[in-house]
């Protein structure tokens, strides 16, 4: 974990490709897995179309690339932007969590049109024209994305991939049965669920981390710096005594002084004893210094680490594990009760409160600023470690949900309602995830943790928090939500109460959320007529 508040910014924090060692060991790494794919899908489709099944692993790596750029990047930027993690520290969590969350909980089976946001069994689809629709939704949405990301712009990569699939379906409709047809395959209930959200999503976020910062700041962090500055106070007095005192001492007689040194040294021999009663002692200086340590003692300046963080960890705990049990770990179907998802939520909040409160004790004789910064960090870890991973079994399926249908009919010459996701291409695309994160994600990472608003680990994890209890709550509810949104919606929630949001960085963001959809859309109709005519 980073030691210093500023550690990942400046440098690391820009755009622009990185041709470090590290990312020459991506590039290799992604190039090495992929070509490994290739040739293992190659069997699996039986030797069918192999132009066809080089373009679509391509486009869908690329696909996920940018996921990894945007999407991935904006749920790390206020980990990153707090200081609690350098860049190459979000890159390992996210290696470990988002990979883990898409192999272990991403499903073995996925929809092969997202959302069911299209209806192609309206109209008679050609295997063929079913492969350039998903080809060119894949190429289309991560062409977005990465425009999107170079220019810093936080954006759902799930509207984006919707909004491709719907322009390549209605292209094909007007292509092969008239712009009626075409315009009734799309299902407008839900695309109206996406505007919606467009409101819904970061409004719930901002609500939540506006009420829960504001608590946390005012019944913790600002009693600890209330706290700081008593004990700037007694600090400074004892810097006045001691010089008092030694210029005290300093005009005694040489007799006097002798002692008085002996006077000092009782005293110092009383001290040694652990139960030592302060009217035991004789110095004045010794007495008063006493005073001060009980001035000390009785302002109990770790008071609200010991007594509130443990259980807003807890409390946090709680929400992480319910949206892991809730969205994260959806598609195992555990099938648990309500009941035992409450006690596995009780249990988890037990032991992190636990756990927190001991690490809080131990942090005692660290200064008050450090042990808040250390507690507040770790706590932030562990929720971007969970939303890393329900976001890993969910939003890959943004780029392997396309890709799988197209295997699958490059495999079996049949369109089906799902497709198989096999295991190698998770960890293909979970790669692609993690280089996209190194390579374009900087800029989206400097948008969402500095740029909109200035982020501490204590404001960073109530932005997290935030997000994962509006992502479990909307799974529970149905609500129509983005966590992309959500969690921008949480980080202007933290500017408000801090009073210095970015309104005018906003803007386009807003704007970008607006048009991710047609643009995408449009976007992909184009590359579906391409590719209709090339292939």
């Amino acid at each position: 974990m980073a030691i210093d508040a500023d550690a990942g910014r400046g440098g690391e924090a820009g755009g622009g490709w990185d041709l470090s060692r590290l990312g020459i060991v991506f590039i290799i790494l992604m190039v090495a897995v992929t070509a490994y794919f290739l040739w293992w899908a190659a069997g699996y489709t039986e030797g069918n179309f192999p132009i066809v099944l080089v373009l679509a692993t391509i486009f869908g790596v690329f696909m996920a690339f940018n996921i990894g750029g945007n999407d991935v990047a904006n749920s790390f930027g206020t980990s990153v932007g707090a200081g609690t993690l350098t860049i190459q520290q979000a890159l390992a969590i996210a290696a470990i969590f988002e990979v883990s969350g898409a192999i272990i909980a991403g499903g073995s089976v996925t929809d092969t049109i997202r959302d069911g946001i299209v209806d192609l069994s309206r109209m008679a689809v050609e295997p063929a024209d079913f492969i350039y629709i998903m080809m060119s939704a894949l190429i289309a949405a991560a062409l977005w994305l990465l425009f999107a990301s170079n220019r810093g712009w936080p954006v759902s990569t799930t509207h984006s991939i919707v909004g491709a699939i719907v322009g390549s379906s209605i292209t094909l409709g007007i292509l092969s049965s008239g712009s009626d047809t075409a315009f009734s395959l799309v299902q407008w209930g839900k695309v109206g669920q996406i505007v919606i959200s467009w409101v819904l999503s970061p409004a719930l976020g901002g609500i939540i981390a506006y009420l829960l910062f504001r608590e946390i700041k005012k019944h913790v962090l600002a009693y600890n710096q209330a706290a700081e500055e008593k004990l700037d106070q007694i600090r400074q007095e004892k810097r006045e005594h001691a010089r008092q005192h030694k210029e005290a001492f300093e005009r005694l007689s040489e007799i006097q002084q002798i002692s008085y040194t002996h006077t000092m040294a009782r005293d110092a021999h009383i001290l040694a004893d652990r139960d030592f009663d302060p009217e035991d002692l004789e110095s004045d200086y010794f007495r008063r210094i006493q005073q001060l340590e009980r001035q000390r003692r009785e302002l109990n300046p770790h008071r609200a680490i010991e007594t509130l963080v443990p259980p807003i960890a807890a409390v946090g705990a709680m929400v992480i594990a319910g949206m892991l049990l809730s969205k994260g770990l959806g598609n195992l179907k555990l099938d648990l009760s309500l009941l035992q998802d409450g006690l596995i939520m009780v249990m988890v909040g037990a032991v992190v409160w636990l756990g927190v409160y001991v690490l809080a004790r131990s942090l005692n004789d660290r200064p008050l600023g450090r042990s808040t910064f250390i507690l507040f960090s770790w706590m932030q870890v562990f929720t971007a470690a969970g939303f890393a991973f329900s976001h890993g079994s969910n939003d890959i399926a943004n780029a392997i949900g396309p890709f799988a249908a197209i295997l699958d009919v490059l495999r079996t010459g049949e369109v089906g309602q799902s497709a198989p996701v096999p295991t190698i291409a998770m960890i293909t695309f979970g790669v692609a995830l993690i280089a996209g994160l190194w390579f374009i994600g900087k800029n989206v990472i400097q948008t969402v943790g500095h740029n909109l608003t200035t982020i501490h680990p204590a404001s960073g994890f109530s932005a997290e928090l935030s997000a994962s209890a509006v992502v479990m709550l909307a799974s529970i509810l149905g609500l129509p939500v983005s966590s992309t949104h959500i969690l921008i919606g949480s980080v202007l929630g933290i500017g408000l109460v801090n009073r210095q949001t970015n309104w005018d960085l906003m803007k386009p963001i807003a704007f970008a959320w607006v048009v991710t959809l047609p643009i995408a859309a449009v976007l992909s109709g184009l590359a579906f007529m391409v590719l209709r005519t090339v292939l």
